[in-house]
């Protein structure tokens, strides 16, 4: 096994402790408070600029709080970044256009200096593991925009990290793309063991892929609720509880009720028979 796979903390996997950020005089984040378990699926929701993708960036030390802490893996986050602990995706896919599927795979591994056929092998297992192993040979724009960002998973996955930041990955692909998506993601996840935290605008999506949502509010971002949204019975692995029929659930539809409610100011009584009276799911 190589060195970039490195032991499982026992810890959890992200620590925010009374993180500020402020940009001149833009205070972007206030107040943070959050802990993501090993494991475990959490998105972060709010209005635009309201600081998901700067607060993903703190913890991915791209970005320095202003004030507080930051461990990941129980680690300082500087730290965890060296030792490639987490993995990142963005919307864009940001593959390679000169290299082939596999080789934009194994880019991370050949930036750290792993021997070639450690590298192939890694990259074989995770295009298999994301249902492309038959596409390894091809140029990114060869592939649909779904298949790219498979790919991109799997080259976030190449370091073996614990943790995986994913900042709106699948806003760009169509619907029906996108809820592929999500289930590929879970089904991932589930097979790896990392933590995802998870950046979107999109409530059900927020819903559907995680153990609990963050809603946060306008600028400065503060945490205004976190909202368990895992299925009955379904905590004890990313992806179980949630298919297609969790989409139609009753409970699935009281999450995202109590989501909208703290995102747009209406009792989510009132969300609730909204949601039910287009979905045909009672309410009480």
């Amino acid at each position: 096994m190589s060195g970039l796979a490195s032991e499982k903390s026992a810890r959890s996997a992200v620590e925010l402790t009374g993180v500020d950020k402020r940009f001149g005089d833009v205070h972007a984040l206030a107040e943070i408070e959050l802990t993501l378990d090993d494991g475990e699926f959490v998105s972060l929701i709010g209005p635009s600029g309201c600081g998901k993708s700067t607060l993903l960036r703190v913890v991915a030390d791209l970005e320095q709080p202003t004030e507080g802490t930051v461990r990941v893996g129980g680690k300082p986050a500087r730290q965890a970044r060296l030792d490639q602990d987490y993995g990142i995706a963005f919307q864009q896919s940001g593959l390679l256009e000169w290299r082939t599927v596999a080789e934009n795979v194994e880019l991370p591994l050949h930036v750290h200096g792993v021997a070639k056929a450690e590298r192939r092998a890694r990259a074989a297992e995770l295009l298999d593991l994301v249902g492309l192993a038959d596409f390894s040979g091809l140029r990114p724009s060869q592939l649909s925009g779904g298949m790219q960002q498979r790919v991109a998973i799997a080259r976030s996955l190449a370091t073996r990290p614990t943790l995986l930041l994913m900042d709106e990955p699948f806003g760009a692909l169509d619907e029906m793309t996108r809820e592929r998506m999500q289930a590929e993601l879970l089904r991932i996840a589930d097979e790896t063991g990392a933590a995802v935290l998870f950046v979107t605008h999109s409530i059900p999506e927020a819903v559907f892929l995680s153990d609990r949502v963050v809603v946060m509010t306008p600028r400065p971002g503060r945490i205004v609720d976190i909202v368990d949204s895992r299925p009955v019975g379904g905590a004890a692995s990313p992806s179980r509880g949630r298919d297609d029929e969790f989409r139609d659930a009753e409970e699935f539809f009281h999450a995202v009720a109590r989501v909208r409610e703290h995102l747009h100011g209406l009792p989510s009584r009132a969300i609730a028979q909204q949601v039910a009276g287009v979905r045909g799911v009672e309410t009480r």
